[in-house]
């Protein structure tokens, strides 16, 4: 059965389950989710990518669908997890990529993407056409919007070919900000209403019924909703269950679809607990696992800094810097500070844009040597515990070593952790 479609069927049936959706792109972290899984003995991985990551043209990664598949395939061989517990989803697949086009250009081009992603063997597809087009009215209406996600669930169902019972499921709806996240900060977040929830729900079905596509819609899993969770550069806001109590209470009565939760990174641990007991069964985590990515990365060039010499040290956190400044397109729309300000937020700001520049081969270069650097300098476990506990935790249980990236990936674990825990309670 469909890995995916299985979790939120025990969740429909009272189980209180859910699935963590790892968006990235990062080999360190797509390992670290592995090594995770492998660990708990987690029955299912869910990696996506979303479609400005990874498309026709190659998105930011420069990867198709076909190629992101062999590139997590090949992370899973080397870390020994098994390829039948791994599925792959496509998020907010639709015209995002080619909003500067008219939109009868920009959907062809959503078509291809599409069947491209269902080709490869993606096997979660979000149908997001939520957004405006060149000559798109903004906001584009919500009718237009289904119209437009039926089109290209009408497109990937003619593109799978395989076995009845693995084909793709469907998320719907968007109540997020874009692919990249919001461009500024946080002063009021509006939940999704009950009403506006089953409206959504509603207006797909018909339109999809339309178009002959009633066997695809009982393969409809999840629609996208706001429960109140999202964050910005320096704050989170977290959830409050009770203001989304009726928001939870509407979704019971559907059958085979829960609800999708994006920007879930950063909450706590209890507060993804209760978005999984709320039915928020699919909670989405991009930012928040690079950004523990960081972390680690920027801990060892701290300890770099107090065991090499300056002769002989990568510098990244110099590097990197140096690099963002120099090509400012990732962040220039969202970062508006100067000076020292601005150094903190390229850094450390929770919307995690650095996370575009590791690709950077100059940035590639001094994390490489970085690695080299304390594999022959080996940190010591009294800087280790200074600078990344966590890590130091693992390494004094004999589940870690002293190598960089046995360090970093249990870094990163620390928060898959929350997410594990929300997801299987009673595991």
């Amino acid at each position: 059965m469909q890995l995916i479609g299985n979790i939120v069927a025990r969740h429909k049936q009272g189980e209180q389950i859910g699935v963590t959706s790892v968006c990235s792109a990062h080999p360190l972290v797509i390992e670290a989710t592995f090594a995770h899984a492998l660990r708990h003995d987690t029955p299912v991985v869910l990696i996506e990518a979303t479609s400005n990551q990874v498309n026709q043209d190659g998105g930011y990664t420069g990867m198709v669908p076909t190629d992101f598949r062999r590139f997590v395939e090949a992370i899973a061989d080397r870390t020994g997890f098994p390829l039948e517990r791994l599925a792959l989803g496509g998020d907010h697949l639709g015209p995002n990529a080619w909003t500067s086009l008219p939109a009868d250009a920009a959907m062809a081009k959503a078509e291809i993407m599409i069947a491209d992603y269902v080709r490869a063997g993606f096997s979660k597809i979000h149908l997001d056409c939520s957004m405006s087009c060149a000559d798109d009215p903004s906001p584009l209406p919500e009718r237009q919007i289904a119209e437009r996600a039926a089109r290209l669930c009408r497109v990937a169902e003619d593109a799978y070919t395989g076995d009845a019972a693995d084909a793709p499921v469907y998320v719907i709806g968007t109540e997020v900000p874009v692919p990249g996240g919001a461009a500024e900060d946080l002063e009021t977040l509006a939940l999704t209403t009950p009403e506006a929830a089953l409206a959504t729900l509603d207006m797909h079905r018909d339109l999809f019924a339309e178009r002959g596509l009633d066997a695809a819609w009982n393969r409809v899993i999840a629609t996208v909703v706001q429960p109140g969770v999202e964050f910005d550069h320096m704050k989170v806001v977290d959830y409050r269950p009770e203001a989304a109590a009726e928001l939870s209470a509407a979704i019971v009565p559907v059958d085979h679809i829960v609800f999708e939760a994006h920007s879930t990174d950063y909450q706590s641990a209890a507060a993804l607990g209760a978005l999984i007991r709320d039915h928020f069964a699919i909670l989405k985590v991009g930012p928040g696992v690079t950004f523990a990515l960081r972390e680690a990365l920027w801990a060892l060039d701290a300890i770099e800094r107090e065991t090499v010499e300056a002769s002989e040290r990568a510098n990244l956190r110099d590097v990197t810097l140096a690099r963002m400044k120099a090509e400012p397109a990732n962040w220039r729309k969202y970062y508006h500070e100067t000076g020292k300000a601005l150094d903190l937020q390229l850094q450390y700001s929770l919307s995690d844009r650095i996370r575009y520049y590791w690709p950077d081969p100059a940035i590639a270069a001094a994390q490489a040597k970085l690695f080299d650097t304390l594999r022959t300098y080996v940190p010591p476990l009294p800087l280790l515990s200074q600078y990344l506990p966590v890590a130091y935790a693992a390494v004094r249980a004999g589940t870690a070593t002293l190598d960089p990236i046995d360090l970093i990936v249990a870094h990163i674990g620390a928060t898959l952790d929350a997410y594990h825990g929300a997801c299987y309670r009673d595991a």
